[in-house]
């Protein structure tokens, strides 16, 4: 390792579904976070890990700042900006295409308090004409410092080589905190959890994609076999909720686990037998202790 080695802990904030996840997926060459279309699909603080011969980022994708309205709500809203006072470097992700919104207005205000040095990534400038961005770019610089501006495509991956240059550049020297061929400090079992959530989401509309938690009860070899049973429960808040998850003939929740546990068998690399469950747990976003239960709680 070099002597000049730089390493380091990088925060994602921005509005819900500006494509932190899409971005941290396509820096590490996998997925370690959920992509939807619906707002607030990242709940947990997921630290991805990308490292090379220059240095290593580890990656807290925080779960996007919005105005809460249930206490999970508020619990991932304080966990988005504990981050901020945890790294080293700090990427405000926004949307080219959506433009400039109250929902940003908020985050720089939040933003003014911290010391941490903040790169502005303007994202999906794929989407936008060319002469759009310069005066979008113009309005953020005005109300904040920012120490770099980089315009970036996550899903495309145009300039992401000169972001991560920028980030490198940045981070203090310092070791490799973790084997340059791991790309999360995650369990197994987290990340099974999260693609089952992921299903949910893409496959459900309305009240449902919220109001759902995944809690893997056992993750285990069948002996003698190479073959991982994998058996999950999925709470809502409402039989009517989850009615609808099971679907007509339990349709909906049988496409769940298939397309679940595809992504897990390459994941994974072994056959996997997924058993999943529907279960109603009254107005758990609301609810401490079962938050607690559901791996979303405060650390103090």
């Amino acid at each position: 390792m070099p002597s000049d080695y730089r390493s380091g802990f990088v925060a994602l904030i921005g509005r819900p579904n500006v494509g932190k996840s899409t971005l941290m997926n396509h820096i590490v060459g996998q997925k370690v976070a959920i992509i939807s279309d619906k707002p607030q699909t990242t709940r947990n603080k997921i630290r991805a890990v990308y490292t090379d011969e220059r240095g290593q980022i580890i990656f807290l994708d925080t779960p996007g700042i919005h105005k809460p309205h249930s206490k999970l709500g508020e619990w991932l809203v304080k966990t988005a900006k504990d981050a901020l006072d945890e790294v080293d470097l700090i990427l405000f992700l926004v949307d080219a295409e959506q433009g400039f919104g109250p929902g940003d207005r908020f985050i720089i205000e939040n933003l003014k308090g911290v010391k941490t040095p903040v790169f502005l990534v303007v994202n999906k400038i794929d989407q936008v004409h060319p002469d759009d961005l310069l005066p979008l770019i113009d309005h953020y610089r005005k109300l904040y410092s920012f120490k770099e501006v980089v315009p970036i495509s996550a899903l495309q991956g145009n300039n992401t080589s000169t972001l991560i240059q920028l980030i490198i550049k940045e981070l203090p020297e310092g070791p490799r905190y973790y084997p340059p061929d791991q790309v999360t400090d995650h369990p197994e079992h987290f990340i099974v959890g999260e693609l089952i959530r992921e299903k949910v989401l893409q496959l459900t509309r309305e009240e449902i994609p919220h109001s759902v938690a995944v809690v893997i009860e056992e993750m285990k070899m069948r002996e003698g076999q190479d073959l991982l049973d994998i058996r999950a429960t999925i709470y809502t808040e409402r039989p009517s909720q989850k009615g609808i998850l099971i679907g007509k003939k339990g349709a909906l929740l049988k496409e769940v686990g298939q397309r679940a546990r595809e992504e897990m068998e390459r994941l994974l690399g072994t056959r996997i037998f997924l058993d999943l469950w529907v279960k109603v747990k009254k107005d758990w976003r609301n609810e401490e202790m079962l938050l607690r239960q559901f791996g979303y709680r405060n650390e103090e």
